[in-house]
């Protein structure tokens, strides 16, 4: 509805602006290539009755408007200034345990469990406080080489003793426990392995009575008291980021509660399949509100973030002053008295409401915000207008060249392709205008169609091809018909304009090609059965 709005409104202002009382010629809202001289005429494309339009034209880039033109568009316009942009950035993370202290608890000597001291994930450990106890004849070994060492200290050489010694601390037994050791004289098979730091248990990997070996891993801890927020940075989002910067970030797992971290890290190892680079900002946990009410953070909970981002102070414009219609970014300036000039820019920055430019406007310039679109389809329209028409005398088309008809990709008369000045042109637009026909399941349309594609193939030593009884036996004559002439085109494809593309399941020959002005696809050989089986061919 919006588009539909603009474009009545855009005709109204085109009847109303361009209309004077000599060199009057009318012309097709539609289909502006399409004029007349006299009032009362219809366009031989849709049947629109044609509209008064001036035969003088504007400079090249330049659009005209009156007073009254400028009233009823609307045209607002903004200044070009240096000024900083402003980006939100808005994210979506996990909170994760810091990875700076999380530490697997393993076995230091093969054994038996013999008992398990924590037996459930998401316990809470002290540091040094027992984890699980290991039945390990090595370590009884171990021990009665110590303590016969000790009892002969007087004859044995003291490195002996403290090889000995060592061996102990190797297997995991702890100063405090080597000394318990010197004391009774008693050697064990038992090893107590405790919590090198206070934290939570992540994860288990034993129970009673499993045998383990020597590294195998008991528990995993983490240590919880701080907390890491990260998420993926888009590729156009890394200029903004820095470290240092504070994301604000919510999770519905402490609901009202807005946290704030700063910006700790930013990987360097870019990820070429997610084409993101992770980032990370650290809090403490728990965390307190602002009424000072401690929150705990669960561990890889979601969390939304949010980064305000400003750059120093650049040359910007507004967004809405900004039109990308394929062909690059253009805005319209100002130049006084209803002139307004068409410039391509080169862009730098996206903020959230200012683009920054780095080419095409300076400051202080004055740029179309409002009723920019309606500006450039009237600086379309003097494009069209100036470039090869058809012309309508005495009620019928004077043919001239239809490469005008194939930027379009729209149907154009069986005479005007016959007449065209490049026969591959014309090839061109019967096989698109075919092939639209056939992708859409208008047999009637691609009737009327076939005898321009007749005249055009006649320049070219290309299949045989008939209109068919129907649909399906239309399809099938085209297949390889639109295969030699996509073949046919394809070095020509940059001049034309054109796009092949190729199905991997056509019914004929198992790959059929053909040609469109551009995307999306629209399989002619399957139509609303398949329309997007296929893939343009590089």
């Amino acid at each position: 509805m919006p588009m539909l709005r603009y474009f009545l409104t855009f005709t109204l202002f085109l009847a109303a602006a361009l209309v004077h009382a000599a060199g009057t010629v009318y012309r097709c809202p539609m289909h502006p290539w399409i004029h007349a001289d006299h009032a009362g005429a219809k366009c031989t494309i849709c049947g629109m009755p044609l509209v008064a339009a001036s035969s003088e034209m504007a400079p090249a880039g330049f659009v005209a408007l009156s007073p009254s033109s400028v009233t009823v568009i609307g045209v607002e316009t903004a200044t070009v200034s240096r000024q900083p942009l402003i980006h939100t950035l808005r994210v979506t993370g996990r909170i994760e345990d810091d990875d700076t202290r999380h530490r697997v608890v393993a076995a230091r000597v093969p054994g038996r469990v013999e008992k398990l001291h924590i037996n459930y994930v998401g316990a809470e450990v002290q540091a040094d406080q027992p984890l699980v106890t290991l039945f390990s004849p090595e370590v009884l070994t171990a021990e009665r080489i110590y303590v016969e060492r000790l009892r002969a200290s007087a004859a044995i050489a003291a490195t002996d003793l403290a090889a000995a010694r060592e061996r102990l601390l190797e297997l995991g037994l702890t100063a405090a426990d080597v000394a318990v050791l010197e004391n009774s004289l008693q050697p064990s098979a038992t090893i107590t392995v405790r919590a090198p730091f206070a934290g939570t248990v992540v994860s288990k990997s034993v129970y009673e009575g499993q045998y383990v070996g020597a590294s195998d891993r008991l528990l995993e801890l983490a240590d919880f008291s701080r907390m890491w927020f990260v998420f993926d940075a888009y590729e156009q989002d890394i200029p903004w980021l820095s470290v240092g910067q504070q994301i604000e970030f919510t999770t519905r797992a402490v609901p009202g509660e807005v946290m704030h971290a700063p910006i700790d890290f930013i990987d360097p190892n870019f990820n070429e399949t997610t084409r993101t680079a992770k980032v990370r900002a650290i809090l403490p946990n728990p965390h307190y509100s602002v009424g000072g009410v401690p929150h705990r953070l669960p561990h890889r909970v979601l969390a939304e973030g949010r980064v305000l981002m400003e750059s120093p102070a650049v040359l910007a414009a507004p967004r809405a002053a900004i039109l990308d219609r394929g062909r690059g970014p253009v805005a319209y300036v100002d130049m006084g008295e209803g002139r307004y000039q068409q410039r391509p820019l080169t862009l730098g920055r996206r903020g959230d409401s200012l683009v920054e430019i780095l080419a095409g406007l300076t400051e202080n310039e004055k740029v179309v915000t409002h009723g920019a679109l309606l500006l450039d389809a009237q600086a379309q329209l003097a494009a069209e207008a100036s470039a090869p028409s058809v012309e309508i005398i005495n009620g019928g088309p004077v043919p001239s060249p239809a490469t005008g008809a194939i930027m379009r990709g729209e149907a154009t008369p069986p005479t005007l392709i016959a007449k065209a000045a490049d026969p591959l042109a014309a090839l061109a637009v019967a096989a698109i205008d075919a092939a639209a026909a056939l992708g859409a399941d208008d047999y009637a349309a691609y009737q009327k169609i076939f005898p321009a594609l007749s005249v055009a193939a006649k320049a070219f030593s290309l299949p045989q091809i008939d209109p068919g009884a129907d649909l399906k036996s239309a399809r099938r004559s085209f297949e390889p018909w639109s295969t030699a002439v996509a073949d046919l085109l394809k070095p020509h494809r940059a001049r034309l304009g054109v796009k092949i593309f190729q199905c991997p399941m056509a019914p004929v020959a198992g790959k059929g090609r053909w040609v469109q002005r551009s995307q999306p696809l629209k399989n002619p050989f399957f139509g609303s059965t398949m329309p997007d089986c296929g893939a343009e061919v590089p």
